[in-house]
């Protein structure tokens, strides 16, 4: 299965580092340049295992996931439940490290792509676009790790 992955030291504490990648709303439409638009479901309020998003990326793109993994500070994880047609599987992982000058953190995205007979194009092309995405998300991130209207969303998270 294909595999993208992108890592970023930022200079703020593994909390803060963890809770800036988990805000909602316009305070991540601040920071995250792939999301258009993202809503919890079936209520929930905040993050947490378990819990199903729908998010339109800028590319207009549906998906809906769901947290398989959800551990404060260091890890959380996702799964697509709906996504757009050509991935048969989409599944996303952030880890986040203590590191001397602050924190790091590695994103990473595994896909397939159906129908399974366009895999050996379709795969080299997800891994362009998905690689290219991961890249800008991860930079946008680390402007949020700087910004103080996000810095302050966050430290209401811990």
């Amino acid at each position: 299965m294909p595999r993208v992955e992108s890592s970023v030291v930022v200079n703020v504490p593994i909390e803060i580092a963890f809770a800036v990648s988990q805000t909602t709303g316009e305070v991540r439409y601040r920071w995250d340049p792939f999301v258009a638009e993202q809503t919890l479901l079936d209520g929930a309020e905040v993050p947490a295992k378990g819990v199903r998003t729908e998010t339109i990326s800028r590319h207009r793109l549906r998906m809906v996931s769901q947290y398989t993994s959800f551990r404060r500070p260091t890890q959380v994880g996702m799964k697509m439940l709906e996504g757009p047609w050509f991935f048969s599987n989409f599944a996303g992982g952030w880890s986040f490290r203590e590191v001397e000058t602050g924190t790091e953190a590695t994103w990473r995205y595994t896909f397939s792509v159906h129908p399974k007979f366009l895999a050996p194009i379709a795969d080299r092309i997800g891994l362009w676009l998905l690689g290219r995405d991961i890249d800008r998300r991860i930079a946008g991130y680390a402007r949020g790790c700087e910004d103080e209207v996000v810095l302050a969303a966050a430290r209401m998270q811990i």
